[in-house]
């Protein structure tokens, strides 16, 4: 703390006098509050030398809701007012908690939590392991119309507190690491009347959390500020705000000139430039992000499999990541690594003996078209004497990373001999509409990106939509072998029996294609070099926030 020097130094010298005199007195509790006072009726002034932090994300927060999370600001934001109850540390990866001291299994399908003394909410009430029961009951209360507590809601059978730091948690079944289906955030039940949580409150944007940071969000940007008043975090920044992203040369040029801090993730063609400047520095964010083209098969030609086929083979990802990201073919640590399936290479549940497409084949693609009924006149393709018209939407914050990847994949199929409209699809209407599956009458083909923590969980992208599964399943996808091979993964008690499981997913769709799958593009973020102890955490980012320093120069 620095002291502001200046025509009250008498009255502090005073002060200090007051306080000794209270001190030898031996009236020492009574001294300190007295002597508070005194500095409030004197004005003096202890200044610290606060700490801001302003940074870009790729949008605005949805939500601030921890269940109704559906985009990576959403989970970044949320990442720094709110504790989940366990976490993958991105130094070990081994799963810890802030909030937990320590567990023990009380029988094969319960696990006893044992909590940290002196936990608080922002607001300054205890947080107890009623808060924990709360928010499990809260999952599993069906009136919670959220996707994530669906994703989370067959995990639980009840939950029961047995005293202020203790719950015990039951489970349907034996799990074979319990606590990784412990991963949410914990909501304060005093801020709820019931259990059945809905998303348009004022939770939403200004909620009581217990994380590092508390704040708020509006229309036009997020605030965080410190929070110190509990046993369990120290951060060391005072305050942060989100900007939604601008322009990227905007971006480059506020950051370099010190009006920004950091952005969270830049776009390759504009890596060089910072990576040039003494005054930033870049840094791998690891989100296990692979791009896809989903295809509708409500659509009659899609949902013939040869048509699927013959797409697959049209799609030159080798010309599209070259106009789009400018990276080629052989370029050394290229940030944009193909992929066959739904998972990026590095994964233990990639597929190595499924090839990448990287280019246009137009004879394969030419014979399963005709085999599928499709009649080429001229340089167009027919169907029951109809040209075939695609409608193509790409969620619109993908162009900054990949300028022009939705007219560059019109134009390969426009070239394919295919009459197609090309749509962007706002943030919005992809959260309401597309990945809840309302969009089939509108797209035939989607272009989009997600994003997995170390887990990897692909399930609900393909498995069937119904009651909790398949809650992101773009088109309603449906197939029997795909839905057994699911489930072979979530019964799975061995990471070796996982594994296989995953690995046949990926022969299976690779054939089936629901998806035409693109690649991975690795996401680095720029932060200012005043920036020190920045460990980013995978997926989540903000996990380690409480060791972050900035100091200006």
């Amino acid at each position: 703390m620095l002291f502001q020097a200046g025509p009250l130094t008498n009255k502090f010298i005073i002060i200090i006098k007051h306080i000794s005199f209270y001190l030898n007195g031996g009236f020492f509790s009574m001294s300190i509050k007295k002597a508070i006072g005194t500095f409030a009726a004197l004005g003096v002034c202890a200044t610290a030398v606060a700490v801001n932090v302003q940074f870009y994300d790729e949008n605005l927060p949805g939500s601030l809701n921890p269940l109704y999370a559906e985009s990576m600001v959403d989970f970044r934001a949320q990442e720094l007012y709110f504790d989940r109850i366990f976490y993958v540390d991105p130094i070990n990866n081994k799963l810890d908690s802030k909030i937990v001291r320590r567990f023990e299994m009380a029988g094969a399908k319960k696990i006893r939590l044992f909590l940290n003394e002196g936990l608080k909410w922002h607001n300054g009430e205890d947080l107890t392991a009623n808060d924990i029961c709360f928010t499990i009951k809260a999952i599993m209360d069906p009136q919670t119309t959220s996707a994530r507590a669906k994703a989370f809601r067959k995990s639980f059978t009840d939950c029961e507190v047995e005293k202020d730091t203790v719950a015990v948690i039951e489970f349907p079944e034996v799990y074979h690491k319990p606590i990784a289906r412990l991963s949410f955030a914990v909501l304060p039940k005093s801020s709820f009347k019931s259990t059945a949580i809905l998303p348009n409150t004022e939770f939403s944007t200004r909620p009581v959390g217990s994380g590092p940071m508390s704040g708020a969000k509006s229309s036009s940007y997020a605030v965080f500020k410190a929070h110190r008043q509990s046993s369990h975090h120290n951060p060391k920044i005072d305050k942060m705000r989100l900007n939604q992203a601008q322009d990227p040369v905007v971006q480059i040029n506020t950051l370099k000139g010190g009006g920004m801090q950091g952005i969270i993730s830049v776009a390759p063609p504009y890596r060089p430039e910072l990576a040039s400047s003494s005054e930033v520095f870049i840094t791998t964010y690891d989100l296990r992000s692979w791009w896809f083209i989903a295809l509708n098969e409500s659509n009659p030609i899609l949902a013939k499999k040869e048509v699927r086929q013959a797409l697959n083979y049209l799609i030159d990802r080798n010309d599209l990541r070259e106009k789009t990201i400018g990276v080629k073919k052989g370029d050394k640590e290229s940030p944009c690594e193909l992929i066959s399936g739904p998972f990026v290479q590095s994964s233990p549940y990639y597929n190595r003996s499924i090839p990448v497409v990287e280019r246009r084949y137009e004879a394969k693609a030419t014979a399963l078209l005709n085999r599928a009924g499709l009649e080429k006149r001229g340089r167009a393709w027919y169907y029951n004497g109809e040209q075939v018209r695609l409608r193509i939407g790409m969620k619109e914050t993908l162009n900054k990373e990949a300028p022009d990847l939705l007219d560059q994949i019109g134009n390969q199929l426009g070239e394919a001999g295919f009459d197609r409209l090309v749509y962007k699809i706002s943030a919005e209407e992809w959260s309401r509409e597309v990945i809840s599956g309302k969009s089939s009458s509108k797209y035939d083909l989607v272009i989009g990106k997600w994003s997995f923590n170390i887990d990897e969980n692909v399930n609900n992208l393909f498995q069937t939509r119904k009651k909790d599964k398949g809650t992101r399943n773009i088109f309603n996808y449906s197939n029997p072998e795909v839905d057994a091979i699911l489930e072979r993964f979530n019964a799975a008690r061995r990471d070796s029996d996982a594994q296989n499981a995953y690995l046949d997913l990926h022969a299976k769709l690779s054939d089936e294609l629901p998806y035409l799958f693109l690649w991975k593009l690795d996401t680095k973020s720029a932060w200012r070099t005043e920036l020190r102890s920045s460990i980013i955490t995978p997926y989540y980012y903000f996990t380690m926030i409480d060791t972050w320093k900035y100091s200006k120069k």
